[in-house]
């Protein structure tokens, strides 16, 4: 792992490709993540612990012996020689060959049955032989040993740990915290035996293992014995090559990792510095990077000082961590100590004589804290909190609840912030999210100490106001947003109804707030085109543009990066005046066409895909644009080729949908004229690479950028950014953007970083695949409409007939708004006709098939406008005007249909979410005075029929597009007679852009 790690940063360093690379391994395997090996047990697939797979090694002409291993290094000649003959001639050498399994001194040790803990075939091993054993022991209580305690437990064998100090993990923990951990591992039926060295391991009739004598003659029985004991540096070619090395093992190495040989250098567990051999892979990687480092600058500039050894590790089911000096003595600490024996919890906490400085710490338990102490630790900043704050919250030692507290307490120490300013941002700020109240307090983003107690006031106000407090994601579905996306990517769940049915609310039909967050998911998974499942999709979504005020849409061809050739500025021109179109360069450097009518879209995108332009994903919650600066292609201060690169990004990820909408940037320089430290991801050139950024973004809460990554080539630069986008595409929440997800992360920056780059999680090749998946089944979502009959007829106008109908308004170059086909004016007011006079009739008005299941149409009726919704296969059925009376946009039709925890089905407004109730046109979301009018339906002869009253007076009824009252005759309100409400006042309707101090009724 270190060796690997070690050739991944020299490639990124060496930007000027000085350097031919080749590595011996005398596994028939790539370097795989050893780390991992316990997962192993569950999944059995050596693809998914293989680091880089050989096809990486060729693509970055690294030259790799398999099978082999170096035996000897003959130093006067520069060269190596394998156990296969080969002899390799190098400049400098690196010695990466980690350590191996330490076996005591044990008769018997060798026998068939006892196993070492090292290997994926040590793995395989212990998995075949485990199927004619019952018992097994595991000799060594260390990080390792529980590590294979936990790999034979889930073998279904019993496990017995034999550990011949008095407590497990000893380098980790203390006697208490040994107590603890012990307690929690019997729980779960494996036995522990302390104290008590194995003497011989003892064999049965057919030279098998049989069981383990102890000393003091005690006897177990056991079929299988798996020996992790400790390591020792596999140093032999150090010592065949007189390159020096302490008598118990490991290559003696100065600062810069370099041995007695000024060309040999040694990394990772085989390296002894400073008196220290590490046995984690942390330190490893550190080595590893100053090597690269020094090997690619001028001079041996870095040095190593050292690693800290903290970790934070679940072993067996238990939680448990340890960080910085946590063995201090008494003549520089003083502890600190919490234990709960109930709840199995130990913290152990020490701080220097003075109590300004943490100094280390134990956790057995709840490891919740771990990040901000070990944060609070590296950091050797004094505290700013009294030490026993870190441990019980606040000072006098039993944490009051948030009730018990005044609004001028401080909650949070490290920026000064107090209940009342809490209180104040859910109450008055309309913070509706934790999230939302960190970033509007800053409480919580210090050490996160707080958090607990902030969370706990956010929900007794949030409760005060009547919000119902819960992290799933609605009402349809007892799961948050990432918890659907595990479920439907484990589950591979294609559809709604599929999703629905297995892991949602039975019999229901989903909501305004679960519709578009499984259309997300399904594209992030599956990547099927997105109007497959159209009745998921907004309407931004739906007709593939974004909706406006007055319910036009827009178009925004993709212009990747900003660059766009003169031919193409003339085109967009062009269609601009064809169809009358408002333009303007956006932010994104791109050009908006606004005003579109839906029907026209596809003619509109057909003449754009003709000219070669693509969908640019302005209306989706995905990739939208990578901007960039002219970089060293015109700027006299341009390093990096920022406009060539920003090409690739934008290409490379367009249209990949996400819980939030995504923008990049690429500055050429550090100038960061693309503005990349806005974004949420960005880059900037430097002489060595690129500076990764990520996750900022701008709008109503701007946030700056964090460094992930320096000096960064491009193609590992693309490596990262898959990683990262796909790993907020996964974890994310609904509608949360990068910069708000990063700071509900536990551990920061910092741990996005291990995610990311160090691969902490042993996730980056699945995340790696899933992004390769998506990148090779895109598709032009407009492109695929113009070219498919059925996909075009889903931009009609109306499904009954081909006339179309104007009812937007238009926008001049000057700005003015005008209606577009503004309506005939009504003077009498008493020839008003009311529901109840109409006489109404069955009306056939289209074929069922017109409808698609689970969504809405819209179908003309003289100059009516009238919404029909398909349900549930066509089992519910249900007619209402196509105008939203709150804002009279004709727009219902493409709302989103569902039902609140009632069961009630309703249609939700898609330009401003108003809920109407689908049976009887109540408004559900508070709004009195709104009410849409509803209409029977009814199938018969394959036709759907609507009751409704003559054209003509329907028309007047619904006032749609024809009926204006003028202001002289507003007085008439009063008489009662006509039965007509009027809905707003004179300057309200004039504001609303009625114009001529009309009423509109």
């Amino acid at each position: 792992m270190v060796g690997l790690y070690f050739i991944e940063k020299l490639l990124q360093f060496d930007v000027r490709k000085q350097y031919k690379i080749e590595t011996f391994c005398e596994e028939s395997r790539v370097a795989y993540n050893r780390v991992g090996l316990t997962q192993y047990f569950s999944h059995r697939s050596e693809e998914r612990l293989i680091m880089q797979p050989p096809s990486w090694y060729n693509e970055n002409d690294v030259t790799v012996h398999m099978n082999d291993k170096v035996t000897f290094i003959d130093r006067s000649r520069k060269c190596v020689h394998s156990s296969k003959g080969l002899i390799v001639p190098y400049d400098y050498c690196i010695i990466a060959t980690g350590s191996y399994a330490w076996l005591p001194p044990l008769p018997n040790v060798n026998k068939p049955g006892v196993f070492v803990y090292r290997t994926i075939d040590d793995l395989n091993d212990m998995i075949s032989y485990s199927k004619t054993a019952k018992r097994a022991a595991v000799i060594g209580g260390g990080l390792l040993g529980l590590e294979a305690a936990k790999a034979l437990y889930d073998l279904g064998l019993e496990v017995t740990i034999c550990e011949r100090n008095p407590l497990l993990m000893s380098r980790q923990l203390d006697k208490k915290g040994g107590k603890i951990l012990l307690r929690e591992i019997e729980k779960l039926g494996i036995k522990a035996s302390l104290s008590l060295p194995p003497k011989e391991i003892v064999l049965d009739d057919n030279g098998k293992t049989k069981g383990i004598l102890f000393e003091k003659d005690h006897f177990s029985e056991f079929e299988m014995v798996v020996v992790a004991a400790g390591i020792r540096p596999r140093d032999e070619i150090a010592k065949a090559s007189d390159i020096s090395t302490h008598p118990k093992g490991g290559i003696f190495v100065d600062d810069h990792l370099q041995t007695n040989d000024p060309n040999i250098f040694a990394i990772g567990e085989v390296a002894l510095h400073a008196g220290m051999v590490y046995g984690l892979v942390a330190p490893g990687y550190d080595m590893a990077e100053v090597v690269a480092n020094n090997l690619t600058s001028d001079g041996l500039k870095r040095k190593y000082m050292g690693s800290d050894q903290s970790c934070k590790l679940k072993l067996l089911g238990v939680h448990v961590a340890s960080f910085g000096d946590y063995f201090a003595g008494n003549d520089v600490a003083m502890s600190l100590v919490y234990k709960d024996p109930f709840g199995s919890i130990y913290k152990k906490y020490l701080f220097s004589k003075d109590g300004k400085h943490l100094l280390g710490g134990i956790m057995v338990g709840d490891t919740n804290d771990y990040a901000k102490l070990h944060a609070l630790y590296k950091s050797k900043k004094p505290l700013t909190m009294a030490p026993g704050e870190l441990i019980l919250g606040v000072k006098s030692g039993q944490a009051p609840g948030a009730d018990d507290l005044p609004d001028e307490a401080q909650i949070c120490s490290c920026n000064n912030v107090s209940k009342g300013q809490v209180r104040a941002a859910v109450q008055t700020k309309n913070c509706r999210s934790i999230g939302e109240v960190k970033s509007c307090t800053k409480a919580g983003t210090g050490c996160g100490g707080c958090m607990p107690l902030v969370t706990e006031i956010f929900q007794a106000e949030m409760k005060s106001l009547g919000h119902k407090i819960t992290q799933n994601m609605c009402p349809h579905f007892e799961y948050t947003r990432v918890e659907v996306f595990q479920l439907v990517k484990i589950k591979k769940l294609k559809t709604f109804k599929e999703i629905l049915e297995t892991i949602g609310k039975k019999g229901s039909h989903g909501c305004e707030i679960c519709r578009p967050v499984i259309g997300s998911i399904l594209a992030s998974l599956w990547n099927d085109p997105i109007l497959d499942h159209s009745s998921l999709q907004d309407t931004n979504d739906r007709y593939l543009g974004n909706m406006q005020r007055d319910g036009s849409y827009s178009v925004v061809p993709r212009v990747p990066a900003g660059e766009i050739t003169p031919q193409k500025l003339i085109v967009l021109g062009q269609i601009a005046d064809k169809y009358g179109l408002y333009t303007k360069i956006t932010g994104g450097q791109r050009v908006d066409l606004f005003g579109a009518a839906k029907q026209d879209l596809p003619e509109i995108w057909e003449e754009l895909v003709n000219a070669g332009f693509e969908s640019g994903h302005a209306y989706g919650k995905s990739v939208r644009t990578v901007k960039s600066c002219v970089g060293s292609t015109w700027c006299r201060y341009g390093i990096g080729d920022s406009v060539g690169f920003a090409i690739r990004i934008e290409e490379r990820y367009r249209g990949i949908r996400s819980p939030h909408k995504l923008k990049g940037g690429v500055s050429g320089c550090i100038r960061e004229c693309a503005e990349a430290q806005g974004k949420d991801f960005g880059l900037i050139a430097t002489d060595k690479g690129y500076n990764i950024y990520v996750c900022g973004n701008g709008g109503s809460k701007p946030k700056h950028a964090v460094l992930l990554a320096k000096d960064v080539p491009e193609e590992l630069c693309i490596k990262y950014l898959d990683r990262f986008l796909m790993y907020y595409i996964h974890t994310a929440d609904k509608l949360t953007r990068t910069a708000r997800w990063l700071e509900k992360m536990d551990g920061g920056i910092d741990y996005l970083r291990k995610v990311i780059i160090n691969d902490h999680l042993g996730i980056c090749k699945d995340l790696e695949e899933d992004m390769a998946r998506l990148i090779n089944t895109y598709q032009c979502e407009w492109a695929g409409v113009v070219k498919d009959p059925v996909k075009r007829a889903q931009f009609k106008q109306f499904v009954n007939t081909q006339d179309t109908q104007v009812v937007i308004e238009k926008i001049t170059e000057r700005g003015q708004r005008r209606p577009a086909d503004w309506p005939k004016e009504f003077t009498d007011i008493s020839e008003m006709p009311t529901e109840q006079s109409c006489q109404k009739s069955w009306v056939k008005i289209a074929p069922i098939d017109s409808f698609p299941d689970d969504s809405g149409q819209v179908i003309k009726y003289s100059d009516t406008q009238i919404a029909i919704f398909n349900i549930d296969e066509r089992k519910h059925w249900y007619a209402t005007q196509n105008m939203c009376p709150h804002k009279r946009a004709f727009v219902l039709s493409q709302g989103f249909i569902g039902d609140d925890e009632n069961g009630t089905l309703r249609v939700s407004c898609p330009m401003h979410k108003k809920n109407f109730a689908l049976e009887n046109g109540e408004c559900l979301s508070g709004d009195v005075g709104l009410k849409l009018m509803t209409f029977d339906v009814k199938l018969e002869d394959d036709y759907v029929w609507l009751y409704l009253p003559p054209p003509q007076e329907l028309d007047r009824l619904l006032g749609t597009s024809k009926w204006m009252v003028t202001k002289d005759h507003a007085s008439r309100k009063k008489s009662k007679e006509t039965g007509v409400q009027i809905v707003g006042s004179a300057a309200d309707c004039s504001s609303a852009g009625c114009g001529d101090k009309k009423l509109d009724w």
